[in-house]
């Protein structure tokens, strides 16, 4: 969210010393990792838990289960790293893991599960997963067969955020095709106005939100099908599919007459914290920005009233055909490094609709637990995006570099992102992308 502040593992030795500070008030509990799978550690009522999440939305996150934690007489204990997919291996190879962590990737998730760092999930995680959640979600989270973790939020990509006043005034309409889009940008920018704000600052992970844009052409253009052989790799980065969404994307991104409002032009893109566009939009400096539903509580944040009638409202990406109902998303696993009774008690609350429904209800947030009541939402955008994953008329698809193989997805495909952007033809980025592509 934010995961989006997504992804990434670099496991070297080198990053193993610095690792292994992070978390050693975890380590000092006696309640922290290192347990073998299978093997139940002992409880001493905390349970630290690792995540990426932060500010404000930990806070929320905190508030989310302090019922529950005082009702259970167990000290939840959360901490957030802006480098949580680099720390996260390194932990776990020097043994100082958390209880419990909440992966922004599932394939991050799976190198550890695969590789014997994490717990199966108990006996109520597979329960409130197998009723809770759809087979795409439920295999997100296993892992050869066995399920490692639990889904926790949910995002759906691919919203472009506008202001509907300012539409209303110049007699912009909302697009239904990708063309429409083209046109709309360059209406926008004929009456003198940057048309976009683009920031794919995100500290170690910059680039990720381009990778966002990428994926939704590719699932509008291409398709679910071909969208799912990119993931795997039987479609490769340097195929005529993928580099159609380059090309299509660079239509926007890559040209300084529609990027990038308030902050500079293209090469200002890197450098711009992703987070930062909200307050552009909300001041009025930009017109369109490319960002997922849990940008809804960015804008707020900075002063914004998400409504149809607000200051700020969204619509999806549109598709090359108008009626496309295909859009991609993400969300944050839960999986256990620690398997005592308190662990296991805490893995079961955040994989329940209880839990779902009283984080929702804190506003900023959605999650894909059949569970959740969407009027829980605190904006229409985050109503319409949990039915969007409710309807089993939606073709979903997770973001696709969580899924790939973490030399690809959050590293080579973040740094191709940022080197496009910086001038590298696009051949060589997408050859560059695809040689990291194991090859096992």
């Amino acid at each position: 969210m934010r995961s989006r502040v997504n992804r990434r593992l670099i496991a070297g030795i080198a990053a193993i010393g610095a690792g292994a500070l992070v978390l050693t008030g975890c380590a000092d509990t006696g309640s922290g990792g290192g347990d073998g799978p299978g093997d139940v550690g002992e409880a001493d009522g905390v349970v630290t838990i690792y995540g990426t999440i932060a500010d404000t939305e930990a806070e929320l996150l905190e508030q989310s289960w302090a019922d529950w934690e005082a009702e259970n007489g167990i000290d939840i204990q959360y901490e957030s790293s802006k480098e949580f997919e680099a720390q996260i291996g390194s932990l776990a190879q020097a043994g100082n893991t958390p209880d419990l962590a909440i992966f922004p990737q599932p394939g991050l998730l799976g190198d550890l599960a695969s590789r014997g760092y994490m717990q199966p999930a108990p006996e109520g995680v597979a329960d409130n997963v197998a009723s809770g959640w759809s087979e795409d979600w439920a295999a997100y989270g296993t892992v050869d067969g066995t399920l490692y973790g639990a889904p926790l939020m949910a995002s759906v990509k691919g919203f472009i955020w506008y202001s509907p006043s300012l539409f209303a005034e110049n007699g912009w309409q909302i697009p239904d095709t990708w063309d429409g889009l083209l046109d709309l940008t360059q209406t926008i920018a004929d009456s003198g106005r940057v048309p976009w704000c683009v920031g794919f600052g995100s500290d170690a992970a910059t680039g990720w939100p381009g990778t966002d844009w990428i994926e939704d052409l590719v699932l509008r253009q291409a398709g679910p099908e071909a969208y799912d052989k990119w993931v795997a790799n039987d479609i490769k980065f340097t195929d005529p599919e993928i580099k159609q969404a380059f090309e299509s994307v660079g239509e926007i991104i890559l040209n300084p007459d529609y990027v990038n409002a308030g902050f500079g032009d293209v090469v200002t893109i890197n450098s711009t914290p992703f987070g930062d566009p909200a307050t552009a939009l909300v001041d009025g400096d930009c017109v369109l920005h490319h960002q997922a539903s849990f940008y809804d509580g960015f804008i707020t944040d900075a002063g914004g009233k998400v409504a149809e009638d607000g200051d700020i409202w969204a619509f999806l990406t549109p598709a090359a055909e108008a009626g496309s109902n295909a859009v991609t998303g993400g969300g944050e696993i839960v999986g256990a490094f620690s398997n005592d009774e308190d662990t296991i008690k805490v893995q079961e609350y955040l994989s329940s609709a209880d839990w779902a429904n009283s984080r929702v209800s804190l506003g900023g947030v959605i999650s894909a637990n059949k569970g959740l009541d969407p009027s829980n939402a605190s904006s229409g955008i985050l109503t319409q995006a949990i039915e969007l994953l409710q309807d089993p008329n939606t073709t979903f698809r997770f973001d696709a570099s969580d899924l790939m193989p973490g030399a690809v997805g959050s590293d080579s495909f973040f740094k191709g992102m940022v080197a496009w952007v910086n001038g590298t033809d696009l051949d060589s980025v997408l050859s560059q992308i695809e040689a990291a592509w194991p090859s096992d």
